[in-house]
Formats: structure tokens, sequence, C-alpha cells
């Protein structure tokens, strides 16, 4: 798929003025705390700061949370493997997005109902290194949309153009 207009999906783990600033409303923010519990207070001040930007805002696996505060959506990493968010009730334009890094965590985010899977590593050489060939085999596998994520920097964006993806994901890129 030859995309002309990527969506992009910027992963923060503290509220930074300046680099929200930076994002444009085809930016959407994913707000991931796994160090401590989620503060509501924060959570609600990001939101309505993305908001007055016009940018969507979700949270990292806390499907229940996203919703009591009527957020954009919610993010399952690829170590959730719950089905609990299936019995609550969702609004019409919450997002549920979720990670996988290969066919049986793809597998996993079909049945947990998400609405795009971000695929996992592109261009970042770790353990779930994937490139350009393995990404474009995998992506091919599921009908959801797949977003790019993992080592996305302004020199290699263009490359994403060669696959499936409908946008891409990271952090370091985006600040």
């Amino acid at each position: 798929m030859h995309n002309n207009f990527l969506k992009k999906y910027y992963f923060i783990d503290k509220f930074e003025k300046s680099n929200i600033d930076k994002q444009d409303t085809n930016t959407t923010i994913i707000y991931r705390n796994y160090k401590k519990n989620y503060e509501i207070s924060e959570i609600i001040f990001i939101k309505n700061y993305c908001k007055k930007k016009n940018i969507k805002f979700l949270i990292s696996n806390n499907v229940k949370l996203a919703l009591n505060l009527n957020l954009d959506g919610a993010y399952l990493p690829s170590f959730n493997k719950n089905f609990g968010h299936l019995g609550y009730h969702f609004k019409k334009r919450f997002c549920l997005f979720g990670s996988a890094h290969n066919l049986k965590e793809i597998r996993i985010k079909e049945k947990q109902k998400v609405d795009k899977i971000f695929l996992s590593s592109i261009f970042k050489k770790n353990t779930n290194y994937l490139g350009l060939n393995k990404f474009n085999l995998i992506s091919k596998l599921t009908k959801k949309e797949v977003i790019a994520l993992g080592g996305v920097s302004p020199k290699n964006k263009k490359l994403i153009r060669l696959t499936k993806s409908a946008g891409f994901a990271g952090i370091s890129f985006f600040k």
C-alpha cells in the first residue's frame, strides 16, 4: 500500500508540553506508564491539553480507565493477553489499538478486537526485529490496519511507504 498520508503515534511516559506542542493533528498521543499507577489528575490534564490541540489521546493497558475518562481510546501492549475489556460497551469513536511481534500475537490482538495493530520492530534491531520484508509478509496475514513500530527515524521514514503500514509509531522520532 503506497500511503501519501501516514498517521503518527507518539508514545509518552510523562507530559512534556514542548514535545506535544511540536505535534500536528495527524498525531495520536499514547500515554504509557508501566512504572507506577496512573495518576488520574495527570491523565485528565494531558487529555484536556491534547483536546485543545485537537490531538487524539489514548492510555496504555487500561481500557476501563480510558472509557471512564472518556478518552479517544486505549492501547493494549503485546504482553496484555486479557479479554476482560470485551464485556465493556464502547462509544462510537473509541479506538482500541494493540501491539504484536509475531503471528501468534497478531491472532491474540484480533481476538481482543483491536482496531489497529502496531507491528514491531520494523527497523530497531532488537530481539523482535522484523525488517521490511518480514514486516510485509506478516502484515499480509491480518485484515486489521497495521502500524510500523520500532526504530523509525527521519532517514528511514520514507521506507515505510514500501509496506502495507498505514502509519508509524515511536518515541525518539517525535522529540
